[in-house]
């Protein structure tokens, strides 16, 4: 049967909590709540409900019965409703008002940017600590008015609303911690300065996916913008200098940095890009996801001097003299070539004579057999070699194996083969 295009809240969570739908249990994060049955409400001694409500794409567009949603989400304290249909803030506060302990609020995907949201009803989301409005086109005059009636949001999330602009608000957030406002539209500094004026307790800024091309602010009022700021994430951001990069140490507390996917790195390899970012954020210890151990820390150091030492004077970054002073003038890495070794120049011996021979080392023992069969004159059934390396020990080493590999045998220029008929 096909379901009515808009339902209830109630409705709703009558059909998924249902004991046909949702059998008495017991387990972590699951709470059990039978409230004393009213008068009235056939259905109150039979919901089982979790503390935590997952009621996404259901299709609600109301709240349904408020004494009803008061008996049963008394103890609820997260509540999922994104990819409804909820497009009156009204609606939504009859909802949240009635679930006394609500602190994680989830409205993604709901067509909210349809209605105004007033501050009496923005009061019923008073206790709520985390709140999701990604995708929700929610207007900054509503996030105003939400963040001066939670005192205590700890967490907001703003992603997919196309934003390209940041509209302050008329009073700090004092408590936000964490704000996600990635996929949006910002590209200028001027939009992201208004985020630390507004937040100045932000512990975490995910960035992601908003088109930031530079950082255009002094080191002294960087500090003074986001004093707290523990961790930054500029994953698919337009940077593309290595002043910008710099300009990140200005962050006192900054710890953990991600930067995946910027232009400015598309041109150095894997290595170098962690090696490069490490040795410019002396304070970090997680680069895009990763602990930054000691051992790491001093070899990306000592790689950044080696890295730069032959740039012209006018080209070498501020870093570098910091880290030479730290290191000293290091070294350039000798360059070792772990190729194997193609051919090796041997003696061949073979009764009282001595002929040098420079031989391929990827060919067998059995190869090698018919390259000297007009050289001994021995065919190569009647032929015994016996490899001798020059700084061996014990003695001569048969090559009895015909399949084998020269190379296999740590064959070097200066050692020594020698061949005997085989004894009939």
């Amino acid at each position: 049967m096909d379901q009515p295009s808009g339902r209830s809240f109630m409705q709703v969570l009558c059909e998924k909590y249902s004991p046909e739908n949702f059998p008495y249990r017991r387990g972590p994060g699951m709470g059990v709540h039978v409230p004393a049955t009213p008068q009235g409400s056939p259905m109150k001694d039979r919901l089982n409900l979790p503390s935590v409500l997952v009621l996404n794409s259901c299709g609600i567009t109301c709240a349904g019965d408020e004494n009803e949603i008061a008996a049963f989400c008394a103890h609820v304290f997260e509540l999922d409703l994104s990819d409804n249909k909820l497009e009156d803030w009204h609606e939504v506060s009859k909802i949240v008002s009635n679930v006394p302990h609500l602190e994680f609020l989830n409205l993604s995907s709901n067509p909210l940017s349809l209605s105004v949201l007033e501050r009496r009803c923005a009061g019923s989301f008073a206790g709520v600590r985390k709140l999701v409005l990604n995708n929700s086109k929610a207007s900054w005059e509503t996030v105003h008015t939400i963040l001066q009636e939670l005192p205590d949001l700890e967490e907001l999330f703003l992603c997919l609303n196309d934003y390209e602009t940041v509209s302050c608000s008329p009073v700090c957030c004092q408590s936000l911690k964490l704000l996600h406002i990635t996929d949006n539209n910002l590209q200028d500094w001027t939009e992201i300065r208004k985020l630390g004026i507004m937040f100045p307790s932000l512990d975490t800024l995910i960035l992601a996916n908003n088109n930031l091309t530079t950082i255009e602010e002094s080191e002294d009022s960087l500090a003074r913008l986001f004093p707290n700021l523990r961790s930054i994430n500029l994953h698919k951001s337009g940077l593309h200098c290595w002043e910008d990069i710099d300009k990140l140490n200005s962050f006192p507390k900054l710890e953990e940095v991600k930067l995946l996917g910027i232009p400015l790195l598309q041109s150095y390899t894997t290595e170098e890009r962690r090696k490069l970012l490490i040795a410019r954020l002396p304070s970090i210890i997680k680069l895009n996801g990763s602990i930054v151990a000691d051992g790491e820390r001093e070899d990306s150091e000592r790689f950044f001097i080696r890295y730069y030492m032959e740039f012209p004077e006018e080209e070498v970054p501020f870093r570098y003299h910091e880290l030479v002073t730290k290191y000293g003038k290091l070294e350039p890495l000798a360059v070792v070539d772990l190729r194997p070794q193609s051919s090796a120049k041997v003696e061949v011996h073979f009764q009282d004579k001595v002929e040098e021979m420079s031989i391929r080392l990827d060919q067998t023992v059995a190869e090698l057999k018919k390259h000297l069969k007009t050289v001994v004159q021995l065919s190569t059934s009647n032929m015994l070699l016996f490899y001798l390396d020059q700084e061996a020990p014990f003695g001569p080493e048969e090559m009895k194996y015909s399949s084998r590999a020269l190379h296999s045998y740590g064959i070097r220029d200066g050692d020594k083969i020698y061949v005997e008929p085989r004894m009939k």
